[in-house]
C-alpha cells in the first residue's frame, strides 16, 4: 500500500483539521501510533491543547501523554503532511439552512497545502453529495490539482458520543469510503489500525454521507414521536414515562424518551437532509414534522410553567423559576444548540425571573452564545423548578430538597422523569 505504508514508516504525517469533540480524540488516538499535527484556526484552543487542556472538557490531561503530536494554528506546520482529516463543525444558520462556511474554509485551507499523492478524508456531517460537489471543487481550485488523478478523497462519518465513557472512538464501528477502489483500501487500512470494533466499507462517498445523516434523522423522528405522545398523554393525565416502561416490556418496542433535542447532531443534521431534498424538488413531510415537534418543546415546557404559576395564584412578573442544567445533554460541558435557551427566552417573554445553574457549563461561554450568565449557586424562594438536564449532580435530589428551596405552592417540572413516583406533597409534572 502507498500512503498507509508511508504513515506507518512515519515518512508522512496525518493532519487533523479542527480539534473539537471529533477532531481531538481522533488526533490523539492516531498520534499513539503515527506522527500527527493537530490544526485549529483558534489560537486560544491551540494554546490550551499545548497545556494538555481540552476546552470541551471531554479529554483528560493524562490522555495527551505518550502522543507524537504537534498542535498548531500555523498553516506551514501542515504543509508537509500527506493525509488530511477534516473534522470541523457543520452548523445551521438562523434560517435553519446548512452553514458550510467552516467546512468550505477547511477545504480551502487543505487546498493551500495539497500535493500530488495526498489524501483528504472528511468526517464532518453533511448532506449526500457535499464532499464531491462542494468541498472537492474548492480544493481543486486552491491547489491547482486534479481530483482522483493528483489527490484522493474519502468520507468517514464521525460517531463520537459526548459524555459516553464506554462507547469511545476505538470501540465504535467505523464507516469508511473512498473516491476509488485504491483510496477505499488505503483509508480502511489506516482507520482499521486504530478502530478495534471494525470497519464497514461503504459503496461510495455519498452512501457514507447518507448513512451518517439518517442515523441522527431516525433518532430525531423517534424522539419527536415520544414528544407528541407526551402532549397527548398529558391531556389524559397519564405519565409518559410510565407508558414507555409498560410498553417496553414488549421485546421489539424501541424505548425512546421525550425531551429537548439540541446539540450539534440530532437537532441539526435533519436540516441538512431536508435542505438537499428541497433542492431536488422533494418536500420531506415526515422529517419536517418531526423537526417542528422537537423544536417547539422548549416553548411548550415554558407555557406549562406559566400555567402552573397562574393556577397557584403566583404573580407572574414577580415569579422566580430555577432551571437545573444548561448543556444540550447530561454530563457534558457542551452548550451548542442547547434547547434550554428556548425555555429561558419564553419565560422571560412573560417577565418571569429566571435563574439557570449548571455544574458543567461555563457561564462566560453561555453569555457569549446566548446573552445570559449562569447563577453562581442555587438560592431559595423559587416558585418553580425545571429539572432540565439529568447531570449526575442532580440525580440524588429529592422532594425534601426542592421544598427547602421553594416557596409554598410551588412546582417541579421534571423533563427527564428523574424523580418520577417519589413526590407526595409538592406539585410534580414530567413530560
Amino acid at each position: 500500500m502507498g500512503i498507509y505504508n508511508d504513515i506507518v514508516a512515519k515518512q508522512k504525517s496525518i493532519a487533523i483539521i479542527g480539534l473539537g469533540y471529533v477532531g481531538l480524540p481522533l488526533a490523539l488516538e492516531f498520534s499513539r501510533k503515527y506522527k500527527v499535527v493537530g490544526f485549529d484556526i483558534n489560537p486560544k484552543r491551540v494554546d490550551m491543547l499545548n497545556r494538555h487542556e481540552d476546552p470541551s472538557k471531554e479529554v483528560e490531561p493524562r490522555e495527551f501523554e505518550g502522543c507524537d503530536i504537534t498542535f498548531s494554528h500555523n498553516l506551514e506546520d501542515i504543509r508537509n503532511c500527506g493525509f488530511y482529516i477534516v473534522a470541523v463543525p457543520t452548523p445551521i444558520d438562523d434560517a435553519k439552512s446548512p452553514d458550510l462556511k467552516p467546512l468550505l474554509g477547511a477545504s480551502k485551507t487543505v487546498g493551500k497545502v495539497l500535493k500530488k499523492g495526498d489524501y483528504v478524508v472528511f468526517e464532518s456531517t453533511v448532506y449526500p453529495g457535499c464532499t464531491e460537489e462542494d468541498c472537492i471543487p474548492v480544493m481543486e481550485k486552491e491547489s491547482g490539482l486534479l481530483f482522483n488523478k493528483d489527490f484522493k478523497v474519502g468520507y468517514s462519518p464521525e460517531r463520537i458520543n459526548p459524555g459516553d465513557k464506554v462507547n469511545t472512538l476505538t470501540k465504535i464501528l467505523k464507516i469508511v469510503s473512498g473516491s476509488d477502489a485504491e483510496s477505499l483500501e488505503e483509508i480502511a487500512a489506516l482507520y482499521g489500525s486504530i478502530i478495534t470494533k471494525g470497519i464497514h466499507k461503504a459503496q461510495s462517498i455519498k452512501v457514507a454521507e447518507a448513512a451518517k445523516i439518517i442515523e441522527n434523522t431516525q433518532r430525531d423522528l423517534n424522539i419527536s414521536l415520544m414528544n407528541e405522545l407526551s402532549l397527548i398523554f398529558d391531556k389524559m393525565g397519564i405519565n409518559t414515562y410510565d407508558v414507555i416502561e409498560a410498553a417496553g416490556t414488549k421485546w421489539n418496542f424501541l424505548k425512546f424518551s421525550p425531551g429537548l433535542v439540541g446539540g450539534h447532531c440530532i437537532g441539526v443534521d435533519p436540516y441538512y437532509l431536508t435542505y438537499k431534498a428541497t433542492e431536488l424538488g422533494l418536500h420531506p413531510r415526515v422529517i419536517a414534522a418531526g423537526r417542528y415537534t422537537n423544536d417547539m418543546m422548549g416553548a411548550h415546557i415554558a407555557k406549562v410553567a406559566i400555567k402552573k404559576l397562574i393556577s397557584n395564584d403566583k404573580k407572574i412578573k414577580d415569579a422566580r423559576i430555577l432551571i437545573l442544567g444548561a448543556t444540550f445533554k447530561e454530563d457534558v460541558a457542551d452548550i451548542r444548540n442547547s434547547k434550554i435557551v428556548d425555555i429561558v427566552k419564553e419565560l422571560k417573554s412573560y417577565s418571569v425571573n429566571v435563574e439557570v445553574v449548571d455544574p458543567r457549563a461555563d457561564s462566560e461561554e453561555v453569555f457569549e452564545e446566548y446573552g445570559f450568565h449562569l447563577a453562581d449557586k442555587i438560592g431559595t424562594g423559587y416558585d418553580g423548578v425545571i429539572a432540565a438536564v439529568s447531570h449526575q449532580e442532580y440525580k440524588d435530589l429529592n422532594e425534601t430538597y426542592f421544598k427547602s428551596i421553594c416557596n409554598a405552592n410551588s412546582f417541579v417540572l421534571d423533563l427527564k422523569g428523574l424523580f418520577r413516583n417519589t413526590f407526595t406533597s409538592m406539585e410534580y409534572w414530567s413530560l
